[in-house]
């Protein structure tokens, strides 16, 4: 066995100890870069879990002087989940240091839990592992394979080189429909409506042990069904990818973070994350098909 996996493994039993003795889930956020506001996202979705009573978050930001940045270096396996929320989409020489990239493989392997937060997803085209984590993300045409859904909800897996890269058109209010039963969606309404959403048309990858949960139609741009939501098993552990979640340079807890379906499913999906299970209760106001529900604007202060 090899010793970065085996420590990873130690960690994660020391993790779940922890866990049971404070009766909260530790979670970690990873952020210091993006073309997206990532602090701002990283201190909602910090609120959203902690308000839920059901977690304890901390935040590891990566130093932004490069120097620094090669030390970097977080105990992955102290925490349940850890929360990506770094892209260098627009700056690719910006990267976890490779000793950070080996770590988190470790981890994941050894039955970690990763969250993908939205643009996380357009990272790191370098690291191949993180392709095999992630299983679809932002990638060139020629970069892995796609995946469209017919109007029958079956799947066709699209090669590389055929059709196009990934991309998005305007916003909108996207009408979430659920694909397959999971712990994550369990209760929800077949469908429900989330507010100024992107769906993500060609998204690519090695979509490898990969489960879609959820699917949206595009309706701005290519007028075909796209996958929202999925989960790829990587070793021992478990990752939930999906593309909700987009909070923009000038925005403040827009409608995407206040819609009262997504912070379920972040919450939901976290916890599964973390334990197999999920206990949170679908709530009342949670969104139909046909009616949006969002929480007040008032109810987050940034800090």
């Amino acid at each position: 066995m090899h010793k970065p996996f085996l420590l990873a493994l130690i960690c994660l039993s020391l993790c779940s100890a922890q866990a049971q003795k404070t009766g909260l889930i530790p979670v970690l956020i990873v952020d210091g870069f993006s073309n997206h506001d990532w602090k701002q996202t990283s201190a909602v979705t910090k609120w959203i879990l902690e308000e839920s009573g059901r977690f304890e978050v901390d935040i590891s930001t990566i130093p932004a002087d490069s120097i620094q940045r090669e030390s970097w270096n977080p105990t992955f396996g102290n925490y349940a989940v850890v929360i990506q929320n770094t892209n260098n989409i627009q700056n690719t020489r910006l990267r976890w240091p490779t000793q950070a990239e080996r770590n988190l493989e470790s981890y994941v392997k050894a039955g970690g839990g990763l969250y993908i937060l939205h643009s996380a997803n357009n990272a790191f085209p370098h690291w191949k592992e993180y392709d095999k984590m992630i299983g679809l993300g932002w990638r060139k045409s020629s970069e892995g394979y796609t995946l469209e859904i017919g109007p029958s909800n079956q799947i066709t897996r699209i090669p590389p080189g055929e059709g196009q890269g990934t991309g998005h058109g305007n916003r909108f209010n996207a009408l979430i429909q659920i694909l397959n039963p999971h712990p994550i969606n369990k209760d929800y309404p077949s469908q429900w409506q989330t507010a100024n959403t992107e769906v993500y048309y060609f998204p690519r990858g090695p979509a490898e042990n990969l489960t879609v949960l959820s699917v949206a139609y595009d309706s701005t741009s290519t007028k075909k069904t796209w996958p929202v939501e999925w989960v790829v098993a990587y070793g021992a552990g478990k990752v939930y990818n999906s593309s909700m979640g987009h909070l923009w340079k000038g925005e403040f807890y827009p409608p995407a973070y206040r819609c009262v379906g997504y912070q379920t499913t972040v919450i939901r999906a976290t916890e599964w994350l973390a334990t197999g299970k999920v206990s949170c209760p679908v709530p009342a106001n949670f969104p139909t098909a046909k009616t949006q529900s969002l929480r007040a604007e008032h109810t987050f202060k940034a800090p």
